[in-house]
């Protein structure tokens, strides 16, 4: 057989249990500047940042929360009294961070923004409005496939639009015409989920081409997020608790976290390592999808989004009164086999810190392999494919 030759080492350091997770994690105050922060995306290894202002402009950091630059060429939004009638609402990325969609809402029409979505393709260096529709628009949600090419904004009141084309063209799907929250899509961007306050949640398997609603009362949902293939779900309501599912949103479960006025959720790309953040409250973390819950060292503060590279180590928390946190907590990746048309694959999800794949024969003395893995932008896994040898060889993923 063409893998009975073949002895797989998996170096994997596991904690004894979440408190001693919690107990190494340490909350860090980024130099982002001001507050009224609305919406913060990462990159996969949780590198690179954006993050939106309402009012104000969009940020992007490239050494994880290090430092910050605005956006010089996105618009600065204004806050007009008694009324803010545009502002940044949300934002969201490729794999890589490069590619970004950011949305804003307005609440009456404004020559100067209203209400619009914009794309760049360089990491915030240049921004460009894009063609979906804009005017009396309250964009509050967006979305992107790790590849950057699938965009999806939502509308609260009532639509959701998709592009094809890394935010060239843009057209309206079958989604139901509610006033949605937040959107969660798969790293593929085939699975869909939204949540609407005062209503249900809806989720599509096939890009947004069909939805059904699924077996969760009407609340106010604020928040979901999803694993990288779509079939874990976390979502929260405002002043409820916060629900998980294992299967795509086909059954919904109340988890044991407390009830609190939920605004934001995160997800490791495996669905293991889950956050949830409150208005005026504090952020509780998950490292078993959910089944226990603990709350962190993160302030007392308004938490408006949460991120987590696809790894499960690097959070980045936003605060519209507080400004942006960002903690890292290592998780020991785990090293996947699998065999196939004469072939060995060694996998594992896209890590925060860099990692090399390492054999050896005799655990005497390593070996780095020197051809790079490819990412695999549908599960945001690097993959490595090996012809397998009449030897016994074990392998390990190891810093440089």
């Amino acid at each position: 057989m063409l893998m009975k030759n073949f002895r797989i080492l998996l170096v994997v350091l596991t904690a004894s249990s979440i408190a001693s997770f919690v107990a190494a994690q340490t909350w860090t105050q980024t130099s982002a500047p001001g507050t009224n922060w609305t919406c913060v995306a990462c990159s996969a290894d949780g590198v690179r940042l954006a993050a939106t202002t309402a009012p104000g402009g969009i940020y992007v950091s490239t050494n994880s929360g290090g430092t910050w630059t605005l956006c010089t060429n996105a618009p600065v939004t204004l806050s007009v009294s008694p009324f803010t009638p545009y502002q940044w609402s949300s934002i969201a990325g490729s794999a890589d961070g490069s590619q970004l969609v950011a949305t804003s809402d307005s609440f009456m029409p404004v020559a100067a923004f209203p209400g619009w979505v914009y794309i760049s393709t360089n990491l915030g260096g240049n921004w460009t409005q894009s063609s979906a529709p804009g005017g009396h628009m309250n964009w509050i949600s967006s979305g992107a496939a790790a590849s950057g090419a699938t965009m999806i904004v939502a509308d609260s009141f009532g639509g959701i639009y998709t592009s094809t084309d890394h935010g060239a063209n843009w057209s309206s799907n079958n989604a139901p015409t509610v006033a949605w929250t937040r959107l969660a899509v798969s790293a593929d961007c085939t699975r869909w989920a939204g949540v609407v306050y005062g209503g249900a949640i809806y989720t599509s398997t096939d890009s947004g081409a069909t939805w059904v609603t699924n077996n969760v009362a009407n609340r106010n949902w604020r928040c979901i997020a999803s694993s990288g293939d779509g079939m874990k779900l976390v979502a929260a309501v405002y002043g409820g608790g916060v629900y998980i599912s294992t299967n795509a949103g086909g059954v919904w479960t109340q988890t044991i976290a407390p009830s609190k006025n939920w605004q934001a959720v995160a997800s490791s790309t495996d669905g293991s390592r889950l956050a949830a953040g409150a208005n005026n409250g504090g952020i509780y973390f998950s490292t078993n999808s959910g089944a226990t819950w603990i709350q962190t060292g993160a302030p007392t503060t308004n938490w408006t989004s949460i991120v987590v590279s696809a790894d499960g180590s690097r959070w980045v928390a936003a605060s519209s009164k507080a400004g942006i946190y960002t903690c890292y907590v290592p998780n020991a990746p785990l090293l996947n086999l699998a065999s196939g048309n004469n072939r060995m694959t060694l996998s594992w999800i896209v890590p925060a810190t860099n990692l090399v794949l390492q054999r050896t024969t005799n655990f005497t003395k390593w070996s780095s392999l020197t051809n790079a893995p490819a990412l695999n932008l549908t599960n945001l896994q690097r993959e490595m494919w090996l012809i397998p040898s009449n030897r016994n060889e074990f392998f390990r993923l190891k810093t440089p």
